[in-house]
């Protein structure tokens, strides 16, 4: 049927399907040609997306040479199992098998889809005994390494030491730094490869317009946006989402607007850039008129293009906008999916409508650990404590796993229902169970429960064996507590522990007046003058970042009639 091997390898590598590799591999089974290594190589190289199949042939060969090993390390990479590809990868090691820089990128591939920092950082350390540091491709893709393992520093200097650089070193430099939220060194870089006369491409602008966005320099922008005209970019869809973003971020909307007009054709992830844009810039009748059109253009949304919405329905009171938003998903037979969902609870539990958000939350088929979070969340802030850790527990029991998120959402509402051993409770099972570490947030809130229930000598105690140094954020929490119980002499030696560890700061002296004022105790070694005339406050209020924010209220009509009242908080 094949005049040679090679006719054999031309028809093989243009299979499509693992049912069509599947015949040719029999057919070189049945001529003999699955003995011959070429041929062979040939055929894992053609299954490198079915694993499974792939493993099954590699298992019988006797002799696998480094192309038959490298095509399943690659294989393992890109597999739904990355973690089998670093146990192949210790294997092949096992063998005293001679690995080259295609082995080498495939296991740092492995390690950095599981976020395997110990063993990426082993593998870099072979390399650099190997000799094969200098292949460009191979410090790339620990350069990515690097960045997505969050320890940008080391990527930085890991660049700097390049000998050489292409332009995907620079943009993967610059997706760690968008990684870490560090805009203004992307747009410095992005100066620094221009100097070095490397051409930007279009993955570059859309680093660096996401950068210059949160920035919210508009003049920037404009001047991206012109550089992209110049070198071609806005025919990519993708750059135009990100331009259309940037303008709704520097409040530029308008040319975002129209941007989108000229733009054609239009996917969903453009509208949903546009509308989403109009949200954050309070225009909610142009993001709905938006949202129209789509249905005139039968052109069926998503669940991102309602989130960004609903969201701004939530920080703005908008409720009829957020009822419509629900009447529309209704309408257009959207799934309910987590996305969504989140978003309606979110909605509905800042608007104070609480059996809304529970009646949203129970109609969802798929949950995820954001929804139950937001929902036990919902339950704290209307102060149903036992509500709030009641569905914590059911969403251990239906098989999801908390993040840090979600034991924080428990800690607060545990602490502002009073339920100590309840809070204690679920902080031990966070350690012991779930082996996450608490973050000083969470030593807050679990100080400030013991602390609301008088055990103030049972925080102390706590602060003391803090894993996390250099916080002040606990201790002013147990001196929190010393105010409202009037206990003056633990408030006297927290204060003066504040003073050793973090020096003097007019918040704390604040804080233990008051505790002087409520225990109906005259300070002596502070001018209770100066707290009568406001002094103390006006020193507080100057050591903040910023000034505090007036709180706002606002009334909506509803359609049944009724009138809903809306409290706007400081942030702060």
């Amino acid at each position: 049927m094949f005049s040679s091997d090679q006719s054999l390898i031309s028809q093989l590598q243009s299979c499509k399907q693992i049912s069509e590799i599947k015949q040719f591999h029999a057919l070189m089974v049945k001529t003999g040609q699955d003995q011959i290594p070429f041929t062979l190589s040939k055929l894992l190289a053609c299954s490198i997306q079915y694993t499974n199949y792939e493993a099954s042939i590699f298992k019988y060969i006797q002799s696998p040479n480094l192309y038959m090993y490298n095509t399943m390390l690659r294989s393992y990479s890109i597999s739904d199992d990355p973690q089998k590809g670093l146990l192949f990868f210790n294997y092949i090691r096992a063998q005293s098998v001679i690995l080259d820089q295609f082995a080498f990128v495939s296991g740092l591939r492995s390690c950095i889809r599981l976020l395997a920092k110990s063993t990426g950082e082993a593998i870099h350390s072979v390399v650099l005994r190997s000799g094969f540091e200098f292949f460009l491709d191979l410090r790339n893709t620990l350069l990515n390494f690097y960045c997505v393992s969050g320890r940008i520093r080391c990527a930085h200097q890991l660049f700097d030491d390049f000998s050489d650089r292409d332009l995907v070193s620079w943009n993967t430099l610059m997706g760690g730094y968008l990684c870490v939220h560090n805009y203004p060194a992307i747009f410095e870089l992005f100066i620094e490869l221009h100097r070095d006369g490397v051409s930007a491409s279009a993955t570059t602008m859309l680093c660096v317009l996401s950068g210059i966005g949160e920035l919210k320099i508009a003049l920037v922008g404009e001047s991206l946006h012109g550089c992209c005209i110049k070198n071609g970019f806005c025919y990519s869809v993708k750059v135009l989402t990100a331009l259309i973003s940037m303008y709704g971020k520097t409040d530029c909307i308008s040319s975002g607007r129209s941007l989108f007009d000229e733009a054609y054709p239009k996917d969903v992830v453009l509208w949903n850039c546009l509308i989403d844009g109009y949200a954050k810039n309070g225009l909610l009748e142009e993001a709905l008129s938006l949202l129209r059109q789509m249905k005139v253009q039968r052109l069926k949304p998503n669940s991102s293009t309602l989130a960004g919405l609903l969201s701004a329905c939530a920080s703005s009171g908008a409720l009829n906008t957020g009822h419509y938003i629900q009447n529309f998903v209704k309408d257009q037979q959207l799934a309910m999916d987590p996305v969504l969902g989140t978003s309606l609870i979110d909605m509905y539990t800042k608007s104070g409508l609480l059996v809304k958000a529970v009646n949203v939350f129970d109609s969802m088929e798929t949950k995820d650990v954001k929804c139950w979070t937001s929902m036990i969340m919902g339950y704290g802030v209307h102060g149903e404590a036992e509500a709030a850790v009641a569905l914590f527990h059911r969403m251990e029991d239906e098989g999801f796993w908390p993040n840090e998120v979600t034991f924080l959402a428990v800690f607060n509402a545990c602490s502002h229902g009073g339920l100590v051993a309840e809070g204690i409770s679920c902080f031990r099972k966070m350690v012991l169970e779930y082996g996450l570490t608490p973050k000083i947030e969470h030593y807050g809130c679990l100080i400030d429960i013991l602390g609301r229930a008088g055990l103030l000598e049972t925080a102390r105690e706590l602060i003391k064996g803090l894993p996390i140094e250099g916080d002040a954020t606990a201790w002013r929490a147990l001196l929190a507590a010393c105010r409202v119980h009037g206990s003056v002499e633990l408030g006297e030696q927290v204060k003066k522990e504040l003073e050793q560890r973090f020096g003097e700061h007019p918040a704390d002296s604040l804080l233990l007046s008051s505790t002087y004022a409520i225990a109906g105790i005259m300070p002596e070694h502070r001018d209770i003058t100066e707290v009568k005339e406001g002094k103390l406050e006006k020193e507080v209020e100057c050591s903040l970042p910023g000034k505090k924010e007036a709180g706002s209220s606002a009334i909506e009509l509803c359609d049944n009639g009724l009138f809903i009242a809306k409290l706007k908080y400081p942030s702060s």
